[in-house]
């Protein structure tokens, strides 16, 4: 991992932050791009794993293009200058300025998860006086074989229309003025290492292609969406996930004709090369016994440990004690939920331990802030920064402020307040963006 070579480099830099390696970023590119190319397979990249306007850029040079699950993730894409046309937008919950926004964009497919869904692209599509290409996005009932929080294939799951349902509206479906059928698209689930589950989600979708062309739907791709998991593990394993062996299943399994296939990657194209580098604090023991490391990274940071017990690999940087315990790391939120992991062996720390002294990383595939520092070939965020833009959220509270009668410096800290913002981009906001206020 990156952070084991410029480890020396890093404790000038105030923690948390995320490093990402620029160079493995773009080794996963080339690799995934060449192997796709192959098979003439488009992919496009799912922006919800890491939206940083720069990461971005660079994995536009790549051809690839984008798929979206909210309204905000298309804008975002079209900013960041990915053609519109390879854009694809699913999601269960779309709002009608959402839409709105992806029609006038001319993006490629809207793919719609419920019936409903597709009446109101079609009403809102007639309001724009526009034919829109939409995807049908079918719920496959297959078991992924991942974690349940991230299962979205199977029959009980939110995601999708039932092959069931979407028989009984074909001719509902097919008489809609402003509404296009160009693709199929299906999803079932993320971080999936039992690779035998693409050949059986190839199964289920060569019947649906079929009968969905028995019924007169004219469908120019299938979106066999993405999934593929990374080596949380042992990350220095496989830096690079295994993409060769994925499109050789979906080359031998899937027989949709000359359709075009389409794929949606989004943690195996940034996951491995991103890490959360972090300060211990305190190290400290319960009346039970339990050891903590407390460190000053969270589930702000890093959510998935918390949300849903996923597990990452903690790696102790800069002790090298010959002895070790078991620790559990947690961060300082308010919440008992804000636990990296268990009983993970580490080397002995003192007492207490001084924040520049002890670093440790986790590999991590998620960035919410903006700001940028240059480490030769690799990038530094840290999470000191707003995640959205300042002077848009600037706007937005003078707004609020004027409405209400009250002065910004009474009303700001009471609003981090109710929804929970750290204090830290409190601070923040005034010491850079006071002038503006």
């Amino acid at each position: 991992m990156l952070s084991r070579q410029v480890a020396d480099k890093l404790a000038k830099y105030e923690t948390p932050f995320y490093l990402y390696d620029i160079e493995l970023l773009n080794q996963t590119l080339e690799s995934l791009m060449s192997i796709a190319n192959k098979y003439s397979y488009k992919i496009h990249y799912a922006i919800k794993a890491n939206y940083d306007a720069r990461l971005l850029q660079i994995i536009r040079k790549y051809g690839v293009g984008i798929d979206c699950a909210s309204g905000n993730e298309v804008r975002c894409a079209i900013e960041a200058g990915f053609d519109p046309k390879s854009i694809v937008y699913a999601g269960v919950g779309k709002r009608d300025k959402e839409i709105r926004y992806a029609i006038e964009q001319n993006i490629l497919a809207i793919n719609c998860e419920s019936i409903e869904e597709i009446d109101l692209v079609n009403e809102l599509a007639a309001e724009a006086g526009k034919v829109v290409n939409i995807a049908l996005r079918v719920n496959p009932d297959i078991d992924p074989k991942t974690n349940h929080c991230i299962d979205t294939g199977q029959a009980d799951s939110k995601f999708g229309i039932s092959y069931e349902e979407i028989l009984s509206s074909v001719e509902h479906i097919r008489s809609l003025k402003n509404v296009l059928v160009i693709g199929m698209h299906i999803h079932i689930g993320s971080q999936i290492r039992e690779l035998h589950v693409f050949e059986n989600m190839c199964n289920k979708v060569n019947v649906i292609v079929e009968n969905l062309t028995n019924l007169g739907f004219e469908l120019e791709f299938v979106d066999v969406g993405g999934g593929l998991g990374v080596n949380y593990d042992m990350p220095e394993n496989e830096p690079i996930p295994n993409f060769a062996s994925v499109f050789a299943i979906i080359k031998q399994h899937l027989k949709v004709g000359n359709r075009e296939v389409h794929f949606e990657f989004g943690r195996s194209i940034v996951g491995e090369c991103g890490e959360l580098i972090t300060s211990v604090l305190f190290n400290k023991t319960t009346a039970t016994g339990r050891r903590l490391l407390i460190v000053d990274a969270s589930m702000t940071e890093l959510i998935r440990p918390a949300l849903y017990q996923a597990k990452h690999k903690i790696v102790n940087l800069t002790s090298h004690s010959e002895l070790h315990e078991k620790y559990d790391v947690v961060g300082p939120i308010c919440e008992s939920s804000d636990v990296f992991d268990k009983d993970i062996l580490n080397d002995k720390l003192e007492k207490y331990v001084d924040s520049n002294a002890e670093i440790i990383y986790f590999n991590t595939i998620r960035v919410d802030s903006n700001t940028l520092i240059p480490l030769k070939d690799e990038y530094i965020y840290n999470k000191r920064d707003l995640d959205i833009s300042a002077l848009m959220f600037i706007n937005v509270i003078k707004d609020l402020t004027t409405s209400c009668g009250k002065e910004i410096n009474e009303v700001l800290p009471k609003l981090f307040t109710k929804t929970g913002v750290t204090r830290l981009k409190n601070r923040w906001l005034f010491e850079n963006h006071h002038d503006n206020l």
